[in-house]
């Protein structure tokens, strides 16, 4: 059976490292995986957001509409914008944290009052959390999105793939202790 997963933030959050780093882990495990990034304007904070499908076979890397069985999320409005890929009973990882995307900070959008709620809603299970704060707690901001991953290994019952494997592999010298931490982090967190 194919599971699906979308990944959702802005430029800058780690979403696409998040995402290879869990393509990288689910081959090692054995499993066919099909990976699509959109990048929108991902270099001046613009929506990013991947596709990512496993299974034993999978013919495509695009989740299709309302199948999504998991969407992590980095920021709140980027959730938002892709709820409807969720399935009735899908979960969200949601980072609770908000940041101006593009089309905020140029006005053409609005920034719900109530995103968590709205997300809420819709999902069948939500796991939210400030993974933004225990990065900061870890001394480094950035490794926010391997807390997430941390987050959605666990939600996903991957924790026999050799994470720490994945990430002294994956990661440069210098960040491989604090990123193993962020991982152990998140998936305390779920």
């Amino acid at each position: 059976m194919t599971k699906n997963l979308l990944l959702t933030g802005i430029g800058g959050q780690g979403t696409i490292t998040a995402s290879k780093l869990l393509t990288i882990g689910l081959m090692s495990a054995g499993y066919d995986v099909k990976m699509s990034e959109v990048h929108g304007m991902s270099q001046r904070e613009g929506q990013v957001l991947t596709h990512l499908r496993y299974g034993e076979k999978v013919y495509s890397p695009v989740v299709p509409m309302g199948e999504a069985d998991i969407i992590m999320g980095f920021e709140e409005l980027e959730v938002l914008r892709n709820i409807d890929y969720l399935k009735p009973d899908g979960v969200v990882v949601l980072n609770t944290v908000r940041f101006n995307p593009i089309g905020v900070l140029s006005g053409k959008d609005k920034y719900p009052e109530n995103t968590k709620e709205l997300i809420e809603k819709r999902a069948g299970k939500l796991h939210a959390f400030n993974a933004t704060k225990e990065a900061e707690k870890l001394g480094n901001p950035k490794v926010m999105n391997i807390i997430l991953l941390g987050t959605i290994v666990k939600s996903m019952e991957l924790e026999h793939i050799d994470w720490d494997k994945i990430i002294e592999e994956n990661v440069k010298e210098k960040f491989i202790e604090i990123n193993k931490k962020a991982f152990r982090v998140g998936m305390g967190l779920v």
